[in-house]
């Protein structure tokens, strides 16, 4: 028995070969591979701590945080910035949606013209028409349709990059508020030091009077005094700049802006549980963003390799014209339809670079979130370290803090029996000056850890969406 065959015309033989060719302009989407572990390395709060939730500001029981945050969140540049970049995107979606839509164009004129002959009679014309024309590129590979589906991506990233943004505001406006009452903290602590300091020197002093203390020993006290003045002043300085460095946050001039006061003792340091290292993919905005940008580029190699085939446009186009001014009465008709199928012969190999550099891109953006992933597993991890460590040195420097108060009250009641001598004295002041000292910066980094915790796990992840108008 022969076999069965067909005969296929050219054009369906071309038709076939061309479908065949359009297969080659897609192939699946590919992903870093990042082995994501079980657990995160460092021991974990308890599974009762809660779980990242918005406005986790809140949970610091600040309430002059939460003003500063909203104030923030309603004037800061970068997040208006951030908001024209996701208008952007948007427009530039709108115009890769335009090419989907037929292209219409219409045009009316009139002319009128006067010939004269040296010697003879003069001729003049005159012509009104009207015409109206429609082109549509038919998709046939889905070169348009990549183009689309590129701009949602890209529209996405722009939103992820915006929530990343308004992360790094929020936790910026928190550090430096934390940090200017840590300094408001430290003040207190050296003007408490520098009033123990001068109720030292008046002992020493009374004591010299009756002969019982000598000029050297007025004389080293005296220098404890101007020292502990002395340290002040840096203090001073860093709270300064911290308020201006948080005044361009909140997009407030810098002069004059003092944040509202309020008590570093009395800030609290919530506990959180991390979840599994999986969710990491779906808190983070910047690994939202860097998938986003991975989609668009996807979507831009396949319009790439789409532009190589041939395009097919559709036209139709009617004309009205008269040889009456301003006037289309009794016209001439014309109406054509066209259809036309255009590829490029030779172009010097231009288009298939522009593949080659759009799959290039393509790899560098699976490279960069590979990195991304692993980076945002290793920002957990030393968030998870920092905030234990950081537990544990204050409950440590708490202690040695309790210890330096009681040698300096000892130190002080011997002297003053006359049993003690001044050295003694001065070493423990000098040594619960730097103990008190220590614990404010230990606290603020206990802080600070929390804050980074936070930001490493995605903030606010499912806050609200940008405030486009």
């Amino acid at each position: 028995m022969k076999p069965l065959s067909f005969p296929l015309s050219k054009p369906l033989v071309l038709a076939l070969a061309l479908a065949l060719q359009a297969c080659a302009t897609t192939e699946p989407a590919r992903g870093p591979v990042v082995e994501m572990p079980a657990a995160w390395s460092p021991a974990t709060p308890a599974a009762e701590a809660p779980q990242l939730t918005t406005a986790w500001w809140q949970s610091f029981g600040s309430p002059q945080l939460v003003r500063l945050i909203d104030e923030a969140q309603a004037a800061s540049p970068d997040l208006r910035i951030a908001v024209e970049r996701i208008r952007q995107a948007d427009i530039a979606l709108q115009q890769a949606g335009i090419s989907r839509l037929p292209s219409v164009n219409g045009s009316v004129g009139a002319s009128t013209g006067r010939t004269e002959v040296s010697g003879g009679a003069s001729t003049t014309r005159e012509a009104s028409n009207a015409s109206l024309s429609v082109s549509y590129e038919v998709d046939l590979w889905g070169r348009i349709a990549a183009s689309v589906r590129a701009g949602e991506a890209s529209l996405q990233a722009s939103q992820y990059d915006w929530k990343t943004a308004r992360i790094a505001l929020l936790t910026g406006v928190a550090n430096n508020y934390f940090l200017w009452l840590n300094t408001a903290e430290r003040l207190r602590i050296a003007r408490e030091n520098l009033a123990i300091a001068e109720r030292v020197l008046a002992i020493v002093e009374a004591r010299q009077r009756n002969g019982v203390a000598t000029a050297l020993e007025v004389s080293q006290q005296r220098t404890t005094v101007l020292s502990q003045r002395t340290a002040l002043l840096p203090i001073e300085l860093q709270q300064r700049q911290t308020a201006t460095a948080l005044a361009l946050l909140l997009g407030r001039v810098p002069q004059g802006y003092a944040p509202e006061a309020g008590e570093f003792a009395q800030l609290r340091v919530p506990a959180l549980s991390p979840g599994l290292p999986s969710a990491l993919l779906t808190r983070r905005p910047d690994l939202a963003s860097a998938e986003a940008q991975l989609a668009a580029a996807d979507a831009n190699v396949e319009a790439a390799r789409a532009a190589l085939l041939p395009s097919l446009s559709l036209s139709a186009s009617g004309s009205l014209g008269t040889s009456a001014l301003m006037s289309l009465a009794d016209p001439t008709r014309s109406i054509s339809l066209g259809i036309s199928l255009a590829q490029s012969i030779f172009d010097g190999g231009r288009q298939r670079l522009q593949v080659r550099t759009t799959e290039s891109q393509r790899v560098v953006l699976i490279e960069n979130y590979g990195k991304a992933i692993r980076t945002a597993l290793k920002e957990v991890d030393d968030g998870l370290g920092n905030a234990e460590r950081s537990q544990r040195q204050e409950a440590l420097q708490r202690e040695v803090v309790a210890q330096a108060q009681r040698s300096l009250q000892l130190a002080e009641l011997r002297y003053r029996e006359g049993s003690g001598d001044l050295l003694s004295v001065l070493d423990a002041q000098r040594t619960l000056f730097a103990a008190q000292d220590a614990l404010a910066t230990q606290s603020l980094s206990r802080l600070s850890a929390a804050l980074d915790l936070y930001k490493a796990l995605g903030g606010d992840w499912a806050g609200p969406p940008p405030p486009l108008s």
